[in-house]
C-alpha cells in the first residue's frame, strides 16, 4: 500500500468514526463535525485540525501529507517548526534541496545520518529560507564542508542548538567564523572534531558566545589549557562540559573551571591522566565560595545546584582523600549502586570512596545486640 492510500484509508476511518458520532448526537452534518462545517475531502479539513492531526503522526507521514495538495502543503509550510529527516536513509540532500524552501518556519531540525547523504548545497539551501531555525543536528555529515558553517553564519543567526559531532572536515576558522554571527548559541556538540575543535576555536567561542551552557568537546585531542581557559572565562554560564579524551589539560584548565562557571552541573574528564588532587580541591572549595553568596532566601536552590555529574575515570593520580573531598561538597554525586553519578572506573586506588548514600545506610543499620555468654 502507497502512503497516499494509507492517507485515503485513514480519512475514510475517521469519517465512518465522525458519521457515526453524529448520528448519535442526532447530528444532520456529513462528517459528524457541529457548527455547519462539512467534510468528504481531505482538502476540507480545517488548518487547525490538520495540523493537530500531523502533531500525532512520525515526519515521513507529515512529509507526504505535505504533497497531497497545495492547501495542506500551505498549512504544513506556515504550522511546521519542527522535523527530522533521520529515517531517510537515501537522497537526503535532494529531500532537503526540495524542503527547505516550503519549511521556512522550521525552528529545529533533525538530519542525523548514518551514512553519509548531507552535502553543501543542502545546508545552503536551509540557510537560505530557514532563518528562523534554533536547533540543528548535522551529526555524522562527513560530506560537509566550512562551506555549510559560513552558509549557517550569515542565514541563521538565531541558532541555538547546534550539533555537528563526527564532522571531520570543518576548520577552527570557520567555527570561529560561525560564533561570530551565531552569538545566542547555548549547546554545541563538537565531540570527535579534532580538526574543529582546537584552543583557536574556544577562544573565538568564549569571546562570542558568552550564553553556552553545554559544550561536548570529546575526544578533541587538541585541546590544551589555553583553549578551555577561554571558556571558563568567557562563558560563566557554562553548565555541561565534555572533556573526555582531551589528554592535553591538566589542573589549569579544572581551577579557572571551579572559580568562574559556578553553575557547572557535570563535568567529563575521562582519561585526563594529568589531572591531580589540586584540581579536585578547587572544585570543593567552589561549592563553599558559592554557598557565602547564596541569601538565606534561596536556600533550597542552592541545595539543588553544583555538581550532580562527574567523570574522572582512567585519572589515575588523584587520591582517595581529594576525591571524598569532593564526593563531600557535592551530596548529588553518588557512587552507589543505580545511582552512580561519581564515575571512576580504572581509578583502583579510589574504591575507598563513598558518597553521602553510603554513611546514611550506615547510619540507618541497626546495630546487632551481643549476647551474653
Amino acid at each position: 500500500m502507497s502512503e497516499t492510500e494509507g492517507l485515503d484509508l485513514s480519512f475514510e476511518k475517521l469519517m465512518v468514526f465522525e458519521n457515526m458520532s453524529g448520528s448519535n448526537s442526532g447530528g444532520g452534518m456529513v462528517g459528524g463535525l457541529g457548527g455547519g462545517l462539512r467534510i468528504t475531502e481531505w482538502k476540507d479539513i480545517p488548518v487547525e485540525l490538520l495540523l493537530r492531526i500531523l502533531s500525532l503522526v512520525d515526519d515521513q507521514t507529515v512529509i507526504v501529507a505535505s504533497g497531497v495538495c497545495h492547501g495542506w502543503r500551505d498549512a504544513i509550510s506556515w504550522g511546521l517548526t519542527h522535523l527530522s529527516l533521520s529515517w531517510c536513509k537515501k537522497n537526503m540532500n535532494n529531500l532537503v534541496l526540495s524542503l527547505a524552501p516550503k519549511f521556512t518556519k522550521l525552528q529545529g531540525l533533525v538530519l542525523r545520518q548514518d551514512t553519509p547523504q548531507l552535502q553543501d548545497d543542502g545546508v545552503e539551501k536551509i540557510a537560505a529560507h530557514c532563518r528562523e531555525l534554533q536547533e540543528l543536528d548535522l551529526s555524522k555529515s562527513f560530506r560537509l564542508t566550512d562551506r555549510s558553517l559560513y552558509a549557517l553564519a550569515h542565514g541563521c543567526p538565531e541558532l541555538v542548538k547546534l550539533n555537528i559531532s563526527g564532522c571531520p572536515a570543518f576548520s577552527d576558522t570557520a567555527l570561529g567564523y560561525l560564533t561570530g554571527f551565531c552569538r545566542k548559541l547555548k549547546f554545541l556538540n563538537l565531540c570527535g572534531c579534532v580538526r574543529t575543535a582546537t584552543d583557536r576555536a574556544l577562544k573565538a567561542i568564549g569571546y562570542n558566545c558568552h550564553q553556552l551552557q553545554s559544550l561536548n568537546l570529546g575526544w578533541c585531542d587538541r585541546v590544551s589549557d589555553e583553549g578551555v581557559k577561554s571558556l571558563a572565562y568567557g562563558c560563566p554560564d557554562l553548565r555541561a562540559l565534555d572533556l573526555c579524551g582531551c589528554v592535553l589539560i591538566t589542573d589549569e584548565s579544572v581551577v579557572p573551571l571551579a572559580n568562574n562557571c559556578l553553575h557547572l552541573r557535570s563535568l567529563g574528564l575521562y582519561y585526563c591522566k594529568n589531572i591531580t588532587d589540586r584540581a579536585m580541591y578547587s572544585l570543593a572549595q567552589s561549592r563553599v565560595r558559592n554557598k557565602h553568596e547564596v541569601w538565606a532566601s534561596v536556600k533550597s536552590r542552592y541545595e539543588e545546584e553544583g555538581l550532580t555529574n562527574l567523570n574522572i575515570s582512567q585519572c589515575t593520580a588523584l587520591t582517595p582523600p581529594a576525591v571524598q573531598a569532593l564526593c563531600d561538597s557535592f551530596p548529588a554525586l553518588h557512587t552507589c549502586p543505580g545511582r552512580h553519578s561519581l564515575i571512576i572506573s580504572g581509578c583502583l586506588n579510589l574504591t575507598s570512596v563513598h558518597c553521602a548514600c553510603a554513611f546514611q545506610a550506615h547510619r540507618d543499620t541497626p546495630a546487632v545486640p551481643h549476647l551474653a555468654h
